[in-house]
């Protein structure tokens, strides 16, 4: 079986396209970003956001590290996406990862919130091609984690199964609040 992160990133190897436009919505350290831009190779974009300078310099440095220059880094929250996407994207984005909770080896405060990711999700499936998915890597177990998770399931099982097929993929005999995956497809 493949582990959360292994999983995440397999569902995206499956849909998106050398050239594409995708998003890393919560950048962090920069792995999920990398694995995108590698994904989408030198004539497609990654448009990573986080809302730490922390999370935007550990990205950018390990980007440099790699030689990868396809990322446009945005330090600003998730749910202010639409103001970083132009219209001849509408239909055409690839695809989106999101890893909620904290910043790992960071301020443990600092974390997503529910309601910001519920607009961001919204925003990114009006951008989203056919076929193009939404990972959200889901951390819940510190302050704000069991509420956050409880919004964005709440949001993604009311979506129109005419319109969207949403995946729930965990393990489920982990000890201390295991992540999840929910993939959200456009269909």
């Amino acid at each position: 079986m493949k582990t959360i992160i292994n999983y995440s990133h397999h569902l995206l190897e499956e849909i998106i396209q050398p050239g594409e436009t995708v998003i890393d919505a919560t950048c962090g350290n920069g792995n999920d970003t990398l694995f995108l831009s590698k994904l989408v190779g030198e004539f497609g974009e990654v448009i990573a956001l986080d809302i730490q300078e922390q999370a935007i310099d550990n990205t950018d440095q390990l980007l440099m590290d790699h030689n990868c220059t396809n990322v446009s880094l945005v330090l600003d929250s998730h749910a202010n996406i639409e103001n970083y996407l132009i219209k001849e994207l509408e239909g055409n984005i690839g695809g989106a990862i999101f890893n909620l909770g904290y910043l790992p080896k960071s301020d443990k405060t600092i974390v997503t919130e529910g309601e910001s990711t519920v607009k961001a999700i919204n925003t990114i499936l009006q951008y989203l091609k056919k076929g193009g998915r939404i990972i959200l890597v889901i951390y819940y177990g510190h302050e704000g984690g069991e509420e956050e998770k409880h919004i964005i399931l709440k949001h993604v099982m009311s979506l129109d199964q005419k319109n969207y097929s949403v995946l729930r993929y965990g393990f489920i005999n982990q000890k201390n609040n295991p992540p999840f995956i929910i993939a959200i497809q456009k269909k």
